[in-house]
């Protein structure tokens, strides 16, 4: 059975100003023991339907099921039992300033009625989870951000959830701490078979830690699949811009070459794997057509452990050997698609 099925949610916020379409029909599927990426710019809704997701905002329309179970259909108190179940960390942790780590974590276990001696053996185990044995009696005041949000990863889990939603929990964080706590989501999926769901706006997040993704744009899912697929193939324009943003980032290596002498040719996007990637392809085609090729961008990207790379590729204009030079590519396990948009030098 499916963790999580949202059914043609619809919400609409309503002010003096008019009318507000957060979010438009959306539908999507996340599995048991998945880590389901939710990526868009400011404003696509992400979370707006995170918070959907356990009824912190009721949708207008449409249904959200866990298990098989509908939000809608539950009390206010079947409710409070299921939001036990699914923990939520946020980008400006939400910790209690005034309390110590320890009773951060201890604070919903003191909510589900849990003796102090039983919480703070509880929260003890958690934080030697995250690797914050040694700071329990600090305050998060003397925290560095990375530390505080492995405080509220640990308060997150304290009752036991089945789903994790993360809305957005590395935006505050640099890159090497965001690889930090994204190594420890992973790790945690793997150990406990908790469903994670990462909103973000980074594609950096996405590849290094989700098996799948949603794009969103204006409310609306633009397109779904497994990060690979989409990386290889997008089909939206919001998934091809955040492809594109995501150059130089979190730890793809990256190399640009630019041949001024061709121009305003055909361009072909191509993909290439870890196993193609260490075959000369482009410089053997060149030689074996004696025609040059001029490569306007050239990533290496990790996803999901895998090396995964693209190049844009612009053929010589007039030239008759396009769709030959294409042909060679595939038959050395090269995928190409054509470019028409603008590409960014």
């Amino acid at each position: 059975m499916s963790e999580i099925m949202i059914e043609n949610v619809c919400k609409t916020y309503r002010s003096k100003d008019g009318r507000v379409d957060a979010l438009k029909e959306v539908s999507l599927t996340i599995e048991d023991g998945d880590i389901y990426g939710i990526i868009g710019m400011s404003g696509a809704g992400k979370s707006t339907l995170v918070r959907c997701m356990n009824f912190l905002e009721r949708p207008t329309e449409g249904r959200v099921l866990i298990r098989g179970r509908s939000l809608a259909s539950l009390s206010e108190k079947e409710l409070r039992r299921q939001r036990e179940r699914v923990g939520m960390i946020f980008q400006h942790y939400n910790l209690l300033m005034q309390k110590t780590v320890l009773e951060n974590v201890c604070f919903p276990l003191y909510i589900q009625g849990k003796k102090k001696k039983e919480a703070r053996l509880r929260a003890a185990e958690l934080l030697e989870l995250v690797g914050l044995e040694e700071r329990q009696k600090a305050y998060p005041s003397q925290l560095s951000g990375g530390q505080k949000q492995r405080v509220a990863i640990a308060r997150a889990l304290a009752s036991d959830p089945e789903i994790l939603l993360c809305d957005e929990a590395t935006s505050a964080l640099d890159p090497q701490t965001t690889s930090s706590i994204l190594e420890l989501l992973k790790d945690i999926n793997e150990r406990f078979g908790i469903t994670i769901v990462v909103i973000t706006h980074q594609m950096a997040v996405v590849r290094e830690i989700c098996t799948h993704v949603a794009v969103m744009q204006g409310g609306q899912i633009e397109e779904e699949g497994k990060v690979e697929d989409i990386f290889a193939h997008p089909r939206s324009a919001a998934a091809r811009e955040l492809i594109r943003s995501d150059r130089g980032g979190g730890t793809m290596e990256r190399q640009r070459w630019q041949e001024k002498e061709i121009c305003n040719g055909r361009r072909i996007r191509i993909v290439f794997s870890d196993h193609s990637a260490f075959e000369p392809v482009i410089a053997n085609m060149i030689l074996t057509f004696q025609e040059p090729v001029n490569i306007l961008r050239a990533d290496t990207r990790n996803i999901g452990g895998a090396a995964k790379g693209e190049m844009i590729l612009e053929f010589a204009p007039g030239s008759s050997n396009i769709e030959a030079m294409k042909t060679y590519m595939s038959h050395r396990g090269l995928e190409t698609e054509e470019v028409t948009e603008d590409v960014e030098q």
